[in-house]
């Protein structure tokens, strides 16, 4: 019995020494690479790729899901329309890098706590999806991006019940909100206001924590460093691969707040002034301008494919319909002037009920909307007295 017993204990200590060799000979090394941000509109929000490493047979991959052909003729048209696609490539880590090292730009890698199988079957999921059938899907600006796949990918070929833990705070951001997490920090006025002008109020909904994470790159690497792959941390080892200090951006004194402003004292320059000649350009440049800034937004509004410009309350300040209106500034048509005076209203109606739409609308709007009230009741007005001296 004395002699089962040992052979019994040497069967079970000598299978645990091979299956911990077997687990341990498994030399894939997999990564999921965050990088800061670029200064270009397209890298603002950083990027999200995955490295697998094999250090016996030499390999080292980057699957990156963030690549598109800016070649097609139709790029334009099929971006304005939301149809965009990217694809899943495949390059070596060394030229993955030195693009990042060019644009000093830095990179974190977090080495995933996976088990032989599973490396096995993330590298298999990707290798498969860089076949020319697969690679290519819609890009989403929200919904379905570069970091939503990695991510989605990670969690698809983790064996284990995957979870991650709470990242938002209290209360929680909406969609915009994190996309300005961005732009403000590095001035982009420019930017945030055609972002805010075109997108809808379907951005000023709150997402979720797996929305969050799976929607922007430093938000995917919040969510898996604190992710478990059952009762194991999802990360492994954090390596910095290459760092740069953040510089300070430029403060762009050019921003729209600041033009808007000034287009609001010049208009009320020429009004008190009484350069009609002036003025008349003035009205005729500004509601040109507005009017298709409205034709953009519904343009997008109907064309998109996706709901990202949908519901949009700009449309009601930048009326498509001034397109035509400028048309009729200096003519006698009754309806120009109830024309002027309902764009009065609404602007009115907009500004003072600012803070509590249900879209969030850029602060530089409100002198835009100062200048349609102010030109809005004076071209009313013009009509009106002329009229009176005519009768």
């Amino acid at each position: 019995m004395k002699r089962i017993a040992i052979i019994l204990f040497l069967t079970v200590c000598c299978s645990s020494l091979f299956a911990q060799v077997k687990k341990d000979s498994c030399t894939l090394e997999i990564s999921l690479l965050t990088c800061s941000p670029g200064e270009e509109l397209f890298s603002i929000f950083g990027h999200t790729a995955i490295r697998v490493r094999d250090t016996v047979r030499g390999m080292d991959i980057v699957f990156n899901y963030g690549t598109f052909d800016d070649t097609d003729p139709l790029f334009y048209a099929h971006f304005t329309r939301g149809i965009m696609n990217y694809s899943l490539s495949a390059e070596t880590f060394d030229s993955f890098m030195m693009e990042y090292q060019l644009e000093h730009r830095s990179v974190i890698a977090q080495i995933l706590n996976l088990t032989c199988n599973e490396k096995i079957n993330l590298y298999e999921a990707l290798r498969k999806n860089t076949l020319d059938e697969n690679r290519i899907y819609q890009y989403r600006f929200h919904t379905d991006n570069c970091t939503t796949r990695a991510g989605k990918i990670i969690e698809a070929n983790t064996a284990s019940p995957f979870t991650y833990k709470n990242i938002l705070p209290d209360p929680g951001p909406t969609f915009r909100d994190m996309i300005f997490e961005y732009l403000n920090p590095r001035h982009q006025y420019w930017s945030r206001f055609g972002i805010d002008l075109c997108l809808g109020m379907n951005l000023d909904r709150k997402p979720t924590n797996v929305e969050a994470i799976h929607f922007l790159p430093d938000y995917l690497y919040r969510g898996i460093d604190g992710a478990s792959n059952g009762i194991s941390p999802m990360v492994k080892e954090r390596q910095t691969l290459i760092s740069f200090p953040k510089t300070a951006a430029a403060t762009n004194w050019l921003s729209p707040m600041n033009v808007f402003i000034f287009l609001f004292a010049l208009s009320l320059l020429f009004y008190f002034t009484k350069n009609k000649k002036a003025l008349f350009i003035f009205d005729i440049v500004f509601f040109t301008v507005i009017g298709l800034c409205g034709l953009l937004i519904t343009t997008l509004w109907i064309a998109r494919v996706d709901d990202v410009c949908r519901n949009n309350m700009n449309v009601i300040w930048a009326l498509p319909t001034h397109l035509i209106a400028v048309f009729f500034l200096r003519r006698k048509e009754t309806w120009i002037k109830y024309y002027f005076l309902i764009t009065a209203l609404l602007a009115t109606i907009l500004l003072f009920g600012f803070p509590w739409w249900p879209q969030r609308m850029d602060m530089a709007v409100v002198p835009l909307l100062c200048i349609i009230i102010f030109r809005g009741f004076s071209l009313f007005q013009n009509r009106k007295d002329a009229e009176t001296t005519i009768v």
